[in-house]
């Protein structure tokens, strides 16, 4: 009981030095669903280390009663949130059918009722869906950190040429530079 109550302090207190700092934060966990790992119709590379990274930043938001948003693509088969990091009850899941989270699903009203504006943002495809949040993010105002270990991406082909996933990803987050902060998940946990 005392644990809960020291527990139930420390969240108040670290939520009212947030706010007083203008810092209420989001973590938007972007698509991270079967489809994308072995055995589904579009599989990444590496997505269970990807994904593992973003179930601590999870567990972190969680164990700090801040704010944890789902994304999902509408697609089938392969389309649950993959059980790696599995929402719970009463966690808010954003269901899109375009590759940017923010068009046409309230999202942003969503966080700027809760007063957010910092996003944490993780998920797959880096190049793709966590570029758009990224991007759509920064330019509604949000101060953006993408954690770079916590995505995923795949191959792409161009023509002729095959661009690797190590390739596509780094370049991603080259080009990501101005619009948000580039963190590893320790990095990223060791501050926060």
């Amino acid at each position: 009981m005392k644990r809960n109550i020291l527990l139930a302090v420390i969240v108040f207190f670290t939520i009212m030095n947030l706010s007083a700092q203008g810092r209420r934060s989001a973590l938007l966990i972007i698509d991270i669903q079967d489809f994308y790992f072995r055995g589904g119709r579009s599989a990444l590379a590496e997505p269970e280390k990807a994904a593992g990274n973003a179930a601590r930043l999870l567990d972190r938001f969680r164990g700090k009663n801040l704010l944890v948003v789902h994304v999902r693509h509408d697609s089938e088969p392969g389309g649950k949130i993959n059980d790696i990091v599995k929402p719970l009850e009463g966690e808010k899941i954003v269901s899109k059918s375009e590759v940017n989270c923010f068009k046409g699903t309230g999202l942003s009203e969503f966080l700027k009722s809760g007063e957010i504006d910092t996003l944490v943002i993780c998920g797959m495809q880096t190049h793709m869906c966590v570029e758009a949040a990224v991007r759509a993010g920064g330019d509604l105002g949000y101060k953006c950190i993408l954690i770079h270990d916590a995505c995923a991406t795949k191959d792409l082909k161009y023509g002729d040429r095959i661009i690797k996933s190590e390739d596509v990803h780094y370049s991603t987050l080259s080009t990501l530079r101005s619009y948000c902060v580039v963190e590893s998940t320790d990095d990223f946990l060791r501050r926060r």
